[in-house]
């Protein structure tokens, strides 16, 4: 089912939920099902897999060269859809990034999730390679996740790269899109105006919701809400949530993700005494989200799990 038709469904109720990452290369389906088996009580009827382009890694050889070569540390996300979809009997989301695909690498992925009945994915631009300064496509790649969603829709309706598939041969696709939002700005954008048209650019290119960047602030989410509607985005905003609960977060997530920290969350977290403490300060802040959100009637909590079932489990069952 598409993501929106359950949105639909729910008439006004808040659903819950989870995104998973793949497993590192050589680890097992199991480190998947053992972070949403746990989960699985409070009935999300989605669940998003991330993607992870490859990456480069100069290997030194016994003349004293480098060779680059390119791996990708975190594989399957298709196989896990299918997974998932066969043992929980739920949706699955993939994420599809402009980075790392050719168009027709892109296509090629749509058919393999067509044939899997896979109704559902999240269109992404992708961040750029470690060590590249700006983002840089694949030749005959998609530069913007706008272009990507024009992709997907040119598929909805039965168009493909290859002319010479018309008629009878070309299958259309049933794919809902998702695309991603920021509600303190992308942080390539000058300013969330600038951001906003960009966001704009992919609801008008057939984007039918969006998911935003996580965020520690409410405030900021019904911000952006309110600055979507007014530009007339009007496809459901799903706030994106994650529990802050270790002490070097208060670094790496400002640096990674570009957002701001509430100083009441950094005072707390800072003056935790154990780091069970500060799991419990994470989980208290991210519930008290959750329920501020769900009472402004979202259509949707959605959690980045990050592996970490325990903590968004505790969350959750203070929600749902």
């Amino acid at each position: 089912m598409r993501v929106t038709e359950h949105f639909k469904q729910a008439d006004g109720q808040t659903l819950i939920s989870f995104e998973v990452l793949p497993p590192l290369k050589g680890g097992s389906m199991q480190a998947i099902f053992d972070t949403l088996d746990p989960l699985m009580e409070f009935k999300p009827p989605f669940i998003d897999v991330t993607y992870h382009r490859e990456e480069y890694v100069y290997k030194k050889r016994a003349s004293g060269y480098y060779e680059k070569t390119a791996i990708r540390k975190r594989p399957g996300t298709v196989g896990i859809c299918a997974a998932i979809m066969h043992r929980y009997g739920v949706d699955a989301v993939p994420h599809l990034l402009c980075g790392g695909f050719t168009k027709q690498d892109t296509e090629n992925a749509l058919i393999d999730l067509a044939f899997l009945d896979v109704q559902n994915v999240l269109a992404l631009r992708g961040d750029a390679r470690k060590f590249e300064g700006r983002f840089i496509p694949e030749e005959d790649g998609h530069n913007y996740a706008c272009e990507l969603v024009g992709q997907i829709v040119d598929m909805n309706d039965g168009k493909y790269l290859d002319d010479l598939i018309k008629g009878e041969h070309a299958s259309k696709t049933d794919f809902c899109i998702g695309v991603a939002g920021y509600p303190e700005k992308h942080f390539e954008a000058a300013n969330l105006e600038h951001d906003l048209r960009y966001v704009k650019q992919k609801v008008e290119a057939g984007a039918d919701y969006i998911v935003t960047q996580m965020f520690f602030d409410n405030q900021k989410y019904f911000d952006y809400v309110d600055a979507c509607r007014k530009v007339g985005i009007n496809v459901p905003i799903v706030p994106g949530l994650k529990p802050l609960t270790k002490l070097y977060q208060l670094n790496s997530i400002p640096r990674l993700f570009h957002i701001d920290l509430p100083d009441d969350l950094v005072r707390e977290i800072s003056q935790a005494k154990s780091s069970d403490a500060r799991t419990q300060v994470g989980i208290e802040w991210c519930a008290a989200q959750s329920k501020e959100l769900k009472e402004r009637d979202v259509p949707c909590l959605h959690y980045y799990t990050m592996g970490d079932s325990s903590t968004i489990q505790s969350i959750a069952e203070q929600v749902a």
